[in-house]
């Protein structure tokens, strides 16, 4: 694959999904568990947020591997691999993203492991891997702007 530049329109859409996922699941009930997991309809709306966030974020990674780098990826894990030897991020987040890569994976191919107490959890204890995933991206753009097709404000 050869490299271009990252676009600057595809990192703003896919942050802009991020943030309204993370939205979304700002409003759900979860200062209590036993509110939260009441109601089933909770659980599935904070399932399709995180696993949409999740799903942006990944996106977001494989365009940066893609374009700035003409690194082809498809597995989450391999991104964040690809992510970490390009030093886009560093291994602490690495480590927690390759966790999220692996939760994502757990939701979607195996939905009837999950439970809406680990979801609970994550939920409530995990949202701020997700942010400091962003962040470490957007400081790597903001550091790297020969890369990207627009100037990068953050």
């Amino acid at each position: 694959m050869t490299r271009s530049s990252i676009r600057m329109a595809v990192v703003t859409a896919k942050l802009d999904v991020i943030r309204r996922m993370l939205a979304g699941i700002s409003t759900l009930p979860l200062s209590s568990e036993s509110e939260f997991l009441a109601d089933p309809r909770m659980v599935a709306a904070g399932e399709s947020f995180l696993r949409r966030a999740l799903e942006a974020l990944f996106d977001l990674g494989r365009h940066i591997l893609a374009k700035g780098f003409g690194i082809p990826t498809s597995d989450y894990k391999a991104i964040v691999r690809s992510l970490l030897q390009q030093g886009v991020v560093e291994v602490v987040l690495a480590n927690r993203m390759t966790d999220m890569a692996g939760y994502r994976n757990r939701m979607v191919h195996f939905y009837d492991e999950v439970t809406a107490e680990e979801l609970y959890e994550i939920l409530t204890e995990h949202l701020g891997d997700v942010e400091a995933a962003v962040a470490a991206i957007q400081v790597w753009m903001a550091e790297n702007p020969e890369m990207v097709d627009e100037a990068w404000d953050g």
